[in-house]
């Protein structure tokens, strides 16, 4: 009995140590994960919008040992960069990462740095939204032995649970545009106490106070394009700049049906960032050519609404999108079912007047019921306002459904749902992202007498528009190209001094440029074996660059385009493809 009595009083304490060390093991993952959360969006405002990557590596006594985050699309990967700073420290490690790894397809640096550095953990925050990334990653690591854990797949608490939340909202734009085909977007404004954006007048500076315009700011530099409607831009003249000095600028896009625009305005001068205008179809021509003119590109839609003009942004890549405009738009954009999330600054002032404009116009709803709630509302002081925000729509979960991409893959491991004639890439994180001269691959090209290491295709095509030509800002230029952070910044540097200094330019650049990019992209795809193989595989397929907006190196809008860039790359493969037959002949004579 005594045997007996010790294991009946043993076994609830025994069972409460094991669920206190299970809760505490679970309270040790979620502060990492949020670390790695809150660290993937250090370069906020720094470059443009891209999937939000961020890693901490611990050691089992729980001790941080390296940490790093995703600059921008083309740069180090957020893992590599935890695995070096935490050096030795890596071997028995546990890796907390945001998001599962998402690298260009065949190119797994951020797997192959966890693997080799010795981690035998990896905690991961939610699987990649994008479906010809998703679960791919996660199955390398299991197949190098290393254990996966997936937050709300293989474990669950409630302090888990808030974990994940904040791996969903940190990637949101990602999520977004994976599940709903548009950009995220926000919807930014700033009213009095009694909801009015402006007098009755239409004067409207300022109704919030100079934090407040700070933190707009920040959201600027947040986004990849601020828009507005063509009453802003005639009442207003706004100039839509992030106004920090440094970083990344987002594209100002004005939305006008009828094109009733001045041809004086602030958003006409894009010597620093550019404008797009959408339009109507065949909306005053004449007014057209004056924006060209200005180096304002026009976009025309056979039916202007948020709807069509956000799926085609779509499909220029961008993320996320913040909307600045008046009432009638911004209802027009609610109503669409494109507004995701809603910021909202509240003054503490009162202005009164029965036609002074609100911030959401007609929306057609007559009783209370109908209202639009938020969800996951937040308030905030932000100096004497008050700060609400708030989302229309909930993040879409990215639990796995069933049958799972994993039990597919396991059933028939040949299974290519992307499979195409026509193989389209654009963005770094596309299933064909490693084909775009933006992808992060360092060649060693000539320059000079020398050989020099450039971080990108993108970089030394930037560059080499300035090489040869006699001029000290020219050697400057190149200098700061090669030395960009990112294929972003060094495209930036390099657009704007042409656009700005084109006497900077190399006089035979037209007639250059696309050989300096097919040496560029041979030299990329003779240095990693891997890509050989990707562009091989291709082999009978047309290779399209899909930018909507590039009409010489991409493929257009609707096939407009001249498509340089997937042309390249086809005769690169084709040649390529002659080296193989040749060999392969060559060894049959042997034989």
């Amino acid at each position: 009995m005594a045997a007996l009595s010790f294991r009946l009083c043993s076994s609830p304490l025994i069972c409460r140590a094991t669920l206190d060390n299970g809760r505490n093991h679970h309270a040790t993952d979620a502060s990492f994960i949020r670390r790695a959360a809150d660290l993937s969006e250090m370069s906020a405002g720094l470059t443009s919008p891209h999937p939000n990557f961020g890693c901490v590596i611990a050691t089992p006594s729980g001790k941080v040992a390296g940490e790093g985050y995703l600059y921008a699309q083309g740069t180090k990967s957020a893992e590599a960069l935890a695995v070096e700073a935490a050096g030795e420290f890596c071997r028995g490690s546990t890796a907390y990462l945001n998001m599962e790894p998402g690298d260009c397809h065949g190119d797994h640096t951020a797997v192959s740095a966890l693997v080799q550095a010795g981690v035998g953990r990896v905690v991961v925050g939610i699987r990649h939204p994008l479906q010809h990334l998703r679960g791919s990653a996660i199955r390398e690591m299991r197949s190098h032995g290393i254990e996966v854990n997936v937050l709300g797949e293989d474990f669950q608490s409630k302090v888990l649970e808030d974990a994940r939340k904040c791996c969903l909202l940190v990637n949101a734009p990602l999520i977004h545009r994976a599940c709903s085909r548009v950009p995220f977007s926000l919807l930014k404004y700033a009213m009095t106490l009694d909801g009015k954006i402006a007098a009755s007048s239409g004067h409207a500076a300022w109704i919030s106070s100079k934090l407040s315009r700070t933190r707009v700011f920040e959201l600027r530099g947040r986004s990849d394009a601020v828009i507005v409607g063509g009453n802003t831009v005639r009442q207003d003249d706004p100039r839509l700049t992030a106004r920090h000095g440094q970083g990344h600028t987002p594209t100002r896009i004005v939305m006008s049906q009828s094109l009733d625009l001045p041809e004086k305005a602030n958003l006409w001068d894009v010597s620093e960032v550019s404008t797009i205008v959408a339009t109507q179809r065949g909306a005053r021509k004449s007014y057209q050519k004056f924006l060209a003119s200005k180096g304002v590109e026009v976009v025309e839609f056979d039916m202007l609404n948020p709807r069509e003009v956000m799926e085609y942004f779509h499909l220029r890549g961008y993320l996320s999108i913040l909307w600045e405009c008046g009432g009638t738009l911004a209802a027009s954009a609610i109503a669409s079912g494109v507004i995701h999330k809603v910021v909202a600054f509240i003054a503490p002032k009162i202005i009164g007047g029965s036609k002074a404009p609100s911030p959401v116009g007609e929306l057609g709803m007559v009783e209370m019921t109908q209202a639009l709630n938020l969800i996951d509302v937040c308030y905030e002081q932000v100096g004497p306002d008050m700060l609400v925000s708030g989302f229309l729509q909930p993040v879409p979960d990215l639990l796995p459904v069933i049958p799972s991409e994993d039990a597919t893959f396991e059933i028939d491991p040949s299974v290519n749902p992307f499979e195409s004639s026509i193989i389209f890439f654009y963005k770094t994180w596309d299933l064909y992202g490693s084909f775009s001269n933006f992808s992060p691959h360092p060649i060693r090209m000539p320059y000079g007498d020398d050989y020099r290491t450039w971080s990108s295709v993108e970089h030394y095509y930037q560059a080499n528009k300035f090489v040869g030509v006699k001029n000290p800002l020219s050697h400057d230029c190149v200098e700061k190209i090669r030395t960009a952070k990112s294929p972003e910044e060094a495209a930036l540097v390099g657009r704007s001094k042409q656009r700005q200094q084109p006497e900077l330019v190399r006089s035979d650049w037209e007639d250059v440029k696309i050989e300096v990019m097919y040496m560029a992209l041979k030299c990329k795809f003779s240095t990693y074996p891997h890509l050989k193989t990707m562009l091989l595989s291709t082999a009978g397929s047309v290779l399209v660059e899909a930018s909507p907006h590039d009409l010489f190196w991409g493929g257009g809008r609707e096939g407009e385009g001249l498509n340089y860039l997937g042309r390249l790359l086809m005769q690169l493969r084709s040649e390529y493809l002659g080296e193989s037959s040749v060999s392969a002949e060559n060894t049959s004579l042997a034989l």
